[in-house]
């Protein structure tokens, strides 16, 4: 993508969709973002709801499977419209990392012949 088409998307954003963008760059360059945590030997590494063991990969799949929110909140009780939010921002800014998190998940229950839907 070239910075000039990025410019002309990023103008035709509402602006609650131009501060979500904004929130998604600060906290890419400072590499924190707020409710998810990386912890080493704690969910593979992944990232997950801070002070959970709750994957993000695992409520974006839910999403892609047909889970809504309220159901998402039903499921998973330990997590709130906050917690899902932070989740998403950060599954928008790291694509490629959730979606082979699932792909290696999704691996890994086929070769135990398991199906994980």
């Amino acid at each position: 993508m070239l910075l000039q088409d990025l410019q002309t998307q990023l103008l035709s954003l509402t602006p609650p969709e131009k501060a979500q963008a904004i929130q998604i760059l600060v906290q890419s360059l400072s590499n924190t973002w707020t409710g998810i945590e990386k912890t080493p030997g704690i969910c593979g590494g992944d990232a997950r709801i801070a002070d959970t063991r709750i994957p993000v990969w695992v409520i974006v799949q839910a999403r892609n499977l047909g889970s809504s929110e309220a159901d998402l909140l039903a499921d998973y009780p330990s997590l709130n419209a906050t917690d899902l939010a932070n989740a998403w921002t950060y599954a928008a800014a790291h694509s490629a990392e959730i979606a082979q998190a699932i792909q290696e998940n999704e691996a890994a229950y086929a070769s135990m012949g398991i199906s994980p839907r």
